[in-house]
């Protein structure tokens, strides 16, 4: 099994956000000074806008996004 790489990770987002929310406009991740490493998805649409999640290294945080991005679909699914 190879170990997956941060980009592996940023298409996997990019992926589950096209195939369910539509339009995306970026999945990112950077440092910042204060918080960590952050993790980005932009949408195209207003309804859902923005998701972020932080995590103590730049896989942690897209680790964090991708598991957020699954709950709100999971829970979008149930209604």
């Amino acid at each position: 099994m190879s170990d997956k790489t941060d980009s592996d990770r940023i298409e996997e987002i990019y992926k589950l956000c096209k195939g369910h929310f539509g339009e995306i406009r970026f999945v990112g991740v950077k440092l910042h000074s204060q918080i960590g490493w952050i993790a980005k998805a932009q949408f195209n649409t207003d309804q859902v806008g923005n998701l972020t999640a932080d995590g103590k290294t730049s896989s942690d945080a897209l680790r964090n996004l991708r598991n957020r991005i699954k709950k709100i679909i999971k829970r979008y699914n149930r209604v």
